[in-house]
């Protein structure tokens, strides 16, 4: 089922579900806006070319309130936003069609684990042939919250708990 603007208030009083920082506008009939934050991060060039899923990939990351993001270029970012879900809760990221329009993908695997604490790491992909100039605070997707028929048995406690800023891959530390 998926949460409704009461559900979201609710759970927001409560603090069973937590987002910081939160503005009341950014709660919409079935989702919570989420909005850009300002770290940004790229993939470092190897000397071989070639990015391996057995070692650690190496990024840079700057911080700033504006990226220029150019024609075919990734990259990293991070929500302003950071979220603390219950064990019975998930969540859906969805870009904004607006931007989409404009070329701009934004990805992230698409999914949030029930148990998830941190900030939302974002894929970013420009399709157009022109730069998208990305601000930090602008709006860029949305969360829809579903509750699960029960608390998950093994709530998310992964790699990517807690984490802040553009976090990179550590698909190296797959077993």
């Amino acid at each position: 089922m998926i949460l409704s603007d009461k559900t979201i208030y609710k759970m927001l009083d409560e603090r069973t579900l937590q987002i910081a920082p939160l503005q009341t506008r950014q709660i919409q009939p079935a989702s919570v806006d989420i909005r850009l934050g300002n770290t940004f991060s790229i993939v470092e060039d190897s000397s071989t070319g070639i990015l391996t899923l057995n070692d650690e990939i190496r990024y840079k990351t700057i911080t700033t309130d504006r990226y220029l993001l150019l024609p075919g270029q990734f990259v990293l970012a991070t929500t302003m936003e950071s979220i603390r879900l219950p064990d019975d809760l998930t969540a859906f990221v969805e870009g904004r069609s607006s931007l989409g329009r404009l070329g701009l993908f934004i990805q992230n695997a698409g999914w949030v684990d029930p148990g998830f604490a941190g900030e939302i790491t974002l894929e970013l992909f420009n399709a157009n042939r022109c730069a998208i100039e990305l601000c930090a605070g602008r709006r860029v997707g949305q969360l829809v919250f579903a509750r699960m028929d029960q608390s998950a048995l093994h709530p998310y406690c992964g790699k990517y708990q807690n984490q802040k800023g553009a976090t990179g891959s550590r698909v190296y530390l797959d077993k």
